[in-house]
């Protein structure tokens, strides 16, 4: 994963710089969804990876698939992709564009776990929160249930956990008790 990401990095630059100057942050970033989607499909990869096919025959299947989404500059990005054979970087480069995205927006998207649904009110309360203490704008992603909390909330963006949850107390209570 770290290859494909380093691979990726460049890329993922060059568009986000471009979409930046551009003032297309949310169309590159649909279309860079997109792209990924159709670049991960199993079967659609196996097809064309298939030596028999050449780069032109293969960015055409790209650009099929994909229909009328992609703008001309975005077809031409795909078609840098494969031409330097690194179509199977696009899932990466989607990700790094949003990281990018996010980090000059200043922005966080999360995925809270929670014991309980939570009803509007406590989501605007809790990404409120989360806004002030990560200084952030926050976007609560998804919401999953889990009863095994007990109570409380798990929230996930990116690499940071915060385990607000009655289950993750108690735990960290019997870890200074036992030591």
């Amino acid at each position: 994963m770290a290859e494909l990401t380093t691979v990726a990095r460049p890329y993922a630059k060059a568009a986000f710089e471009f979409a930046r100057d551009a003032g297309k942050l949310a169309d590159w970033s649909a279309m860079l969804a997109l792209a990924a989607g159709i670049a991960s499909d199993e079967d659609f990869a196996r097809y064309v990876s298939r030596p028999t096919l050449t780069a032109e025959q293969q960015t055409e299947a790209f650009l099929k698939a994909a229909g009328d989404k992609l703008t001309a500059d975005a077809r031409n990005f795909v078609s840098e992709l494969v031409h330097n054979k690194r179509i199977e970087a696009l899932p990466a480069i989607a990700d790094l564009f949003e990281a990018f995205r996010a980090e000059l927006e200043q922005s966080a998207a999360v995925v809270v776990t929670s014991a309980f649904e939570l009803n509007d009110a406590q989501r605007q309360t809790l990404a409120a929160k989360l806004g002030q203490k990560l200084g952030r704008k926050i976007a609560i992603d998804e919401v999953i249930l889990d009863r095994t909390l007990i109570g409380g909330v798990v929230i996930r963006s990116g690499d940071l956990v915060i385990d607000a949850s009655v289950r993750g107390k108690l735990n960290k209570l019997a870890a200074t008790l036992n030591s």
